[in-house]
């Protein structure tokens, strides 16, 4: 099956980049309603709608949100592809709007998506709010989990550029899975064995697309994250983490792989070959580890004081919220040899001085990446200017 065709001719393309709000994404809602069920579920802290749609009469039941989180807004993106092609009209969507029915909370955290932040208005992580329920955004995804009692839960998140998976020189996890644990030792029941199953059809898909990109995030039991409680509550759940691809930092090619992934989960689930235990394929997944920086500087000569040394230096970018556009800031987060970390670029200085405009000598952790090597080489926000 031509997945990359297929992608094509439905990606969305009102949707683009990391900023993604109930903004974007209403005038796309109320062209589906005459093929699906739109409607607001609720409403957040500060009274914007959650809208919930309903695709498909089948009866099973596939219960997915995305931006609970709300600076994590690629599997939003990915999410209206997807829909894109549930009314394409094509027989294989005609067959799932059959077989599935597809609940989608498409932006769970409404005021953290405008404000580009990960917690909601009340500055609440709503994925530790699973028990306590304390905030109107948890409460409704509870309800709606209550109401549906789905067969399937797809939590749908991003994460940072920081994860990379494999030995040596690893790659970068453009895509991450987890079935979570449902208890502390965690085990594996028949509902986490479905979860892992589904996992591995879909990595099967993906190794296709990003070979050795694909990770596995850490399945320490914690019933205060929605994907754990869910699971322990017996419906079998699966965690996308949507991360960095090369030099794509708005995470449109993630986006893409996002879409793969949840092609193949619903193929696998509708052919029934989630039936097959993949167990071996699953835990053979790297798990994520910490090993990235975005910008790395080496063999920069520095004088600190009053001494001069060669060493190494990285930079993070920030993501900041700039007239309903995100920006990416550098800044330098770490200093020294960094022998066991890598980053998307690295830089050679070849033994230069480092400089910057006020006259500074070396690097300071917190400082903007805006600075000289040597005489010619200007860094500006982390990148060297030609």
């Amino acid at each position: 099956m031509d997945l990359q065709n297929i992608y094509v001719s439905v990606k969305e393309p009102k949707l683009y980049g990391r900023y993604i709000n109930n903004d974007h994404i209403t005038p796309l809602l109320n062209g589906f309603k005459n093929t699906f069920e739109v409607s607001t579920e609720g409403y957040s802290v500060n009274n914007e709608p959650i809208y919930k749609i309903v695709a498909g009469k089948g009866s099973v039941k596939v219960f997915m949100w995305s931006q609970m989180h709300g600076n994590e807004s690629t599997t939003t993106k990915a999410i209206f592809d997807f829909l894109n092609f549930l009314v394409s009209g094509s027989p294989i969507a005609q067959s799932w709007l059959q077989h599935f029915t597809f609940y989608i909370l498409p932006i769970l955290n409404p005021d953290g998506a405008r404000l580009y932040t990960r917690e909601n208005a009340n500055k609440v992580d709503l994925n530790r709010d699973s028990v306590q329920l304390t905030q109107p955004e948890s409460q409704l995804l509870r309800a709606v989990f209550n109401q549906v009692q789905p067969n399937y839960c797809f939590n749908m998140h991003d994460q940072r550029t920081i994860f990379g998976v494999g030995e040596g020189k690893p790659l970068p996890a453009t895509v991450s899975f987890l079935a979570p644990s449902y208890n502390e030792a965690r085990d594996i029941n028949e509902c986490r064995q479905v979860a892992i199953n589904v996992i591995a059809a879909m990595n099967d898909e993906l190794q296709k697309h990003i070979p050795g990109q694909v990770g596995r995030f850490d399945d320490s039991f914690n019933i205060n994250c929605i994907g754990d409680m869910f699971q322990s509550l017996g419906v079998p759940t699966v965690l996308f983490e949507a991360g960095h691809y090369p030099d794509d930092y708005e995470r449109e090619e993630t986006r893409k792989m996002i879409f793969f992934a949840l092609f193949s989960g619903i193929l696998a689930i509708y052919e029934n070959v989630i039936a097959v235990n993949g167990n071996n394929n699953y835990f053979n997944i790297p798990q994520n580890k910490n090993v990235f920086y975005d910008v790395m500087w080496k063999n920069i000569k520095i004088n600190y004081e009053n001494k001069e040394k060669i060493t190494n230096f990285a930079s993070q970018y920030r993501e900041v919220l700039i007239d309903k556009s995100v920006i990416f800031r550098a800044f330098i987060s770490e200093i020294g040899n960094l022998d066991d970390f890598h980053a998307h670029a690295e830089i050679d200085a070849f033994g230069e001085e480092f400089s910057t405009e006020d006259g500074a000598k070396s690097p300071k952790i917190g400082d903007e990446a805006t600075f000289f090597i040597g005489k010619n080489r200007k860094i500006v926000n982390g990148l060297e200017i030609f």
